[in-house]
């Protein structure tokens, strides 16, 4: 298997996956994170996110969730669970209107048809939005994965609704090809 060179990087740098790249570029853009922030990471696995935060900013708390199972990371409370259950899993609950920092690398199984995919990605997106909308602390922020896709405009409208600063992102690391692309919001 061929490894482009974000992904050589990354396990170089024994990170879990080259999204890692795409996270830092994003947050050394906005400069607002600080080394004692509380940060939860939805779709967290395999962990790239989480382990990234953890090693910048080794005084952050940092929880992650996912409903795909992820090998542990010093520091970081994993929840195998999906961010519908959010609010039975407790020690995150506590922390609700708390969180500095909300990151989002999540996806749907993509099944080919676009039609689907598109629907399935802008309903995970806005249950993303919500949910970050809910746990993060006044002058906290969201960065979420997303797709260049037909629903994307009214993505960022409904991010607009409680986000009062909506950016667009498209790292360096991210596949030319790709139709990937961040979105940045700022409570």
């Amino acid at each position: 298997m061929h490894l482009d060179s974000w992904a050589q990087k990354a396990k170089q740098m024994g990170y879990r996956s080259r999204a890692v790249f795409k996270l830092e570029e994003i947050l050394h853009t906005i400069k607002k994170i600080k080394n004692n922030s509380i940060v939860l990471d939805l779709g967290a696995a395999p962990g790239g996110w989480s382990q990234f935060v953890k090693k910048k900013y080794p005084n952050s708390r940092v929880y992650s969730i996912d409903i795909l199972d992820m090998q542990p990371i010093d520091g970081v409370s994993f929840f195998m669970d999906s961010i519908e259950n959010i609010s039975n899993i407790e020690p995150i609950w506590k922390l609700k209107g708390d969180f500095d920092l909300v990151i989002s690398d999540i996806a749907p199984n993509l099944t080919g048809i676009n039609a689907v995919d598109s629907e399935n990605i802008f309903e995970l997106n806005k249950l993303t939005i919500e949910v970050a909308s809910s746990f993060l602390k006044t002058g906290g922020y969201l960065v979420i994965k997303t797709f260049q896709n037909s629903m994307l405009k009214s993505l960022r409208k409904d991010m607009e609704l409680s986000f009062k600063i909506v950016q667009t992102y498209k790292p360096a690391a991210s596949k030319k090809q790709s139709g990937e692309i961040y979105l940045y919001g700022e409570m």
